[in-house]
Formats: structure tokens, sequence, C-alpha cells
């Protein structure tokens, strides 16, 4: 069944026989946070967010006419080089989910192959790149398939397939910026896919940068499903849904006048907010750690004592997503490697920026 017309496919030419495509697709970070969905992967509210430069996947598509159609969907996956059966059933309701939209999926046997620039469970949102870069490859077999297709009809609809996938990941298909979700102050946006930010960005967020402290790379003891679920009968839902609304309008002027002071209070209080959203469901859970807090409580003191515009967000987990103007780089760096390291599991953390989107390789 289509429920959204204007991505149905248009077969016109011959299928190809096989072929391989590679794409490379970044993580995001969320500004405004999207915390709640109703089927299927529809946001209860819009969230904007950064897209990443590092932190990206690589998905490499095999694919070869099946002798035979059958009705299932026949696939390999890899990744970093082995099998990974784990993973199948995610891949095997996202096929199911964008069939309608993708027919020529049962025409196909496809290996994927896939790698991360970061390490795996670290927090970064592998799925947000992992579905957009398979998204992308499937899109560009499309193209092959029907060459009429735009690159903007190609952009939006890998966004739509992609939060089929996972939610967050429509918003990494372009960039710098992104919304995703209906709001009246952003033209064009919606529900079902991501869109750039329709407006003028100020020079104060050019190559913003996005430290990641790996505070715990253990996997989380909910998962965001799980937590988005939790949602339903929230008692702080309805106000939090308006509250994200609102953040939306604010940020929208910000990011257009560059007032660092205004992002820093609407990012913290966001990453806040998103947090205690879990601590206030039922059950109630929580996913930072003492080191999580140590970090934020360091970052307030070194801004307080040098009036950086450096500040924290947060996603749903313990990392630690440290965000700073390129003019101070290497300040914010120094005070990492000499203030907050030390909080890092391992040490580790991870230099990011402000990026484009997926591509072509």
């Amino acid at each position: 069944m289509i429920n959204y017309p204007e991505f149905a496919s248009l077969i016109v030419s011959e299928l190809p026989k096989e072929g391989v495509i590679t794409c490379i697709s970044p993580s995001n970070i969320a500004l405004v946070k999207y915390w709640g969905k109703r089927p299927v992967q529809i946001p209860e509210n819009a969230s904007i967010s950064f897209t990443l430069d590092n932190c990206k996947t690589t998905t490499k598509l095999q694919y070869k006419k099946r002798k035979i159609v059958e009705d299932n969907f026949s696939f390999e996956l890899f990744f970093e080089g082995k099998p990974k059966p784990d993973f199948k059933p995610k891949i095997q309701s996202f096929f199911e989910r964008t069939y309608p939209y993708l027919p020529f999926l049962k025409e196909y046997t496809f290996t994927i192959e896939t790698s991360n620039t970061f390490p795996h469970s670290s927090g970064i949102a592998s799925s947000a790149s992992g579905m957009s870069a398979l998204s992308y490859c499937l899109m560009q077999v499309e193209k092959i398939i029907n060459p009429a297709i735009s690159d903007i009809e190609l952009l939006k609809k890998s966004s739509f397939l992609a939060r089929l996938g996972s939610g967050s990941a429509c918003r990494s298909i372009e960039g710098p910026i992104t919304v995703w979700g209906k709001h009246p102050d952003i033209k064009g946006s919606n529900n079902a896919y991501a869109v750039p930010f329709p407006f003028s960005i100020h020079q104060n967020f050019d190559n913003y940068q996005d430290t990641i402290l790996l505070i715990d790379k253990g996997e989380k003891q909910v998962s965001s499903t799980v937590g988005h679920d939790l949602m339903h009968g929230h008692p702080f839902a309805t106000k939090r849904f308006e509250q994200a609304s609102e953040n939306i309008t604010l940020l929208k002027e910000i990011l257009q006048s560059g007032d660092l002071d205004a992002f820093v209070k609407v990012v913290e209080s966001e990453a806040l907010t998103l947090h205690a959203m879990m601590m206030t469901s039922l059950p109630y859970f929580i996913l930072m750690k003492p080191n999580t807090l140590s970090v934020i409580q360091k970052i307030w003191e070194y801004r307080n004592a040098t009036g950086s515009k450096v500040c924290f967000t947060l996603d749903a987990g313990a990392n630690v997503h440290v965000l700073y103007p390129d003019s101070e780089k290497n300040q914010v760096l120094e005070f990492i490697t000499s203030e907050l390291v030390a909080y890092c599991q391992n040490g580790q953390y991870i230099c990011d920026k402000i990026g484009w989107g997926a591509k072509k390789m």
C-alpha cells in the first residue's frame, strides 16, 4: 500500500542485470530533539540537526538479478568485512517498509557491505548514517532504472526511505543543517522526510565543530525505540512537544542572526530536557553516567571562566557532543585534552564538524 504516491517508483527502462554502487553518508546530531513517534516513523515534533562530516558509514551495494523472482527479499549483510546476522532483521524490516516504493527490491539478490569511520556502539548514531547510506545506494539503482529522476527528487526520496529505516537517518542525506517534521515556521518541512534549513545561515556557524566524548561505549540499557514508545501516555509529553516547537522557532532566528549565547541556551536546554523525559517516564531510566555530569559541570566552569561559546548536547546515551565555533577550535581542543579526556572511556574522543550529507563514490 502506497501512502505517499509522490514517491511511487516508475520503471521506464529494462532492469540492469547487475552492478555495484558505493555511497557514503554521515551521522547527525540533533539540536532540537525529537522524542516520541507515531506509526510508521512519524515524529511527534519537528527536530533540527547538524549534519556531521567525519562520523560516516560507507556502504557498498552489489545487486544481481535473480533467475527466479520469489516473494521474498534476498540479501547478505557484512559489517566491517564479517557477516552480521543480528543486523539482518532490521534490513528485512526496512525492505518490507520500502518495497511499495522500490518494487525492484525482490528482483535482485543484494550483497550489502558496510563499515563505519567510528567505533560501533560508541554512541554515534550509526543507524542514521547506515540507513541513509543504504537508502542513497538504492536510489542510485532507481536512477539507473529511471534516469528522469531529478537530483532534488533523488535527495527527497532518499530521505523519505531512510526515515523508514531509522527516523533520524532522514536528516543525514543533506546538510549542513536539516529539519525533519512539519513546522509552521519552516517552509517545506514535512513529517515524511527532512529538508535543508531553508534560510541563510550566519557565518558564526560555518565549519562548526563537534568533538564527541566517548564516555561509555557499552550497549544502552534502554533502546531508543523503547524510549520513544514510552512517550505515549507520558505525563509531560504534550508540554514537551510544544517546547520543541517553540525551540525550533527560536533556533530558526538564532541560526540566521549568529547569536551564540542564545544558541548555547537552546541547545543545552534541549539536551537536558531529552534526558528529563527519560527520567520521568514509566518505567523511568537514566542513560547519563556520572562522567557525563562531570563533563557538563566542567564545560560550565570553563565557559564561565573564559567567556567561551562552547556548549554541549547529548544524544540518547551517555556520550557528550561538545559544540563550539571554528574560531575557538584551538583553545577548546586544548581544554578538552587537558580537562575532559580523563572522563572518556579509554581516553577516546572523536573530532568532527558540520558536514554536507550523503554522496556517491
